[in-house]
């Protein structure tokens, strides 16, 4: 097996991850709703999610082929194989993320995944993330210096 044959069977595997993610994403984000857990305020997981389903629905709506399929196309080929069948594991992965169907099928369905997404974001808020330590103290020392400047007596002649 080549090493393109094997960066086309990791893009399509990466390309799953990216799915599940966007999907089970959601799903956690549901539950989590329902059960109050408090992991799902995780302001850099919501806003990546939210980032990554409208990606999505972006290159649908401008009818752009996903880059991740763009380039396990061009792997196949590099390494010689046909772009439709691929290895086992490209295969399986492609069997598992592309059916066939109306493109007005797939374009409701984004949409309609990316509004509950929205929903999500609305029923239960990301938490504002903290400042890290170190630059809180940074900015803390900032302000108490200006501070004892502007409150400085003027000098007495």
């Amino acid at each position: 097996m080549s090493f393109y044959s094997l960066a086309a069977d990791a893009m399509v595997a990466f390309h799953a991850a990216y799915v599940g993610f966007v999907v089970f994403g959601l799903l956690a984000i549901l539950i989590g709703i329902l059960c109050h857990w408090r992991w799902i305020g995780n302001f850099w997981f919501r806003v990546i999610h939210l980032v990554m389903i409208s990606a999505v629905v972006y290159e649908n709506l401008m009818e752009i082929e996903c880059p991740l399929t763009t380039w396990e196309d061009q792997l196949r080929l590099k390494a010689g194989q046909v772009v439709e069948t691929g290895t086992f594991i490209g295969r399986f992965y492609n069997r598992v993320l592309f059916c066939e169907g109306e493109p007005w099928v797939f374009t409701a369905s984004y949409c309609s995944f990316a509004a509950l997404v929205v929903l999500s974001l609305v029923l239960s808020p990301p938490r504002r993330p903290q400042r890290p330590r170190w630059l809180a103290g940074f900015f803390s020392q900032t302000r108490q210096t200006d501070t004892k400047h502007r409150h400085r007596n003027p000098p007495h002649d």
